[in-house]
């Protein structure tokens, strides 16, 4: 593949109206596969660094997932260009770069194919009905031993959340997501653990449905949770950008006091 046709190619995945390149380093990188610069909105693909155009195309959709939200971010600021910030894989990044790569499955692109290394294959069975699904059973089992413990606390006038702190000197956070798996139906131990933290946190019986159902299809966590947060973020660019302002106003205001605090205790040494 050369330059042009990768950046056909992202292209032909999703579309951009926001003008970018690509460009083959021909180098080898023991930092990074690629990397983009949102400022003149170049693709630098460290070539050397693979093997094949697989695992090429897999870095490639990577950096044009920061150059769509890059784009994004430009649109719901009215056309000015945001602050670029340190943290760019949030859970938003990893759920958009996962529905890129079903798209570039879709049309060929791409593939991680399994049966191509029989040995991979057979280890990944093993570490899903050996490690996984028994994981989420155990912790499934814990959840509702945590809600027995928490109904004996009471009954015996304990409080609950001393037994955790200094009994099973286990966080309180942990415990209660822990009890929160518990109260999940038994089949969704196959889950496994991690998923299952995700649908015990959401209330509404159909919208956990639809996640159980997500998971369940293939769908990435981070996948999941985006697609749970995606009502509540439908807002619109003024509504968002006056939040955001009251948001920094109100961190300005107290770091301000913090401040002249800390001054007046230094000159007072």
């Amino acid at each position: 593949m050369d330059n042009a046709s990768i950046k056909d190619m992202l292209l032909d995945i999703q579309e951009s109206k926001l003008e970018f390149t690509v460009t083959m380093t021909g180098k080898e990188s023991k930092r990074v596969n690629g990397l983009y610069k949102p400022e003149s909105r170049e693709i630098l693909l460290h070539n050397k660094n693979f093997k094949t155009d697989n695992e090429l195309i897999y870095t490639a959709v990577h950096e044009y997932t920061h150059h769509l939200i890059n784009e994004e971010n430009i649109v719901a600021n009215g056309g000015r260009e945001p602050p670029h910030q340190a943290r760019s894989h949030t859970n938003y990044f990893w759920a958009k770069f996962h529905a890129l790569l079903e798209v570039a499955e879709e049309k060929g692109y791409y593939k991680i194919d399994l049966s191509s290394s029989p040995e991979l294959e057979e280890l990944t069975k093993e570490i899903r009905e050996k490690y996984i699904v028994p994981n989420g059973r155990l912790m499934q089992e814990f959840g509702k031993k945590l809600i027995q413990a928490h109904a004996l606390c009471e009954k015996s006038s304990i409080r609950y959340e001393d037994y955790l702190d200094r009994v099973l000197q286990i966080p309180r956070t942990t415990a209660k997501t822990v009890a929160q798996v518990g109260t999940l139906p038994t089949e969704d131990a196959d889950l496994g653990f991690d998923n299952m933290k995700i649908v015990a946190g959401i209330k509404k019986p159909d919208e956990r449905a639809k996640a159980q159902e997500a998971i369940k299809s293939g769908k990435s966590p981070d996948s999941v949770i985006a697609m749970m947060k995606k009502k509540a973020s439908e807002t619109d660019p003024k509504t968002k950008l006056e939040k955001e302002r009251d948001r920094l106003t109100k961190t300005i205001n107290e770091l301000t006091h913090r401040l002249e605090f800390v001054e007046e205790s230094l000159a007072s040494l």
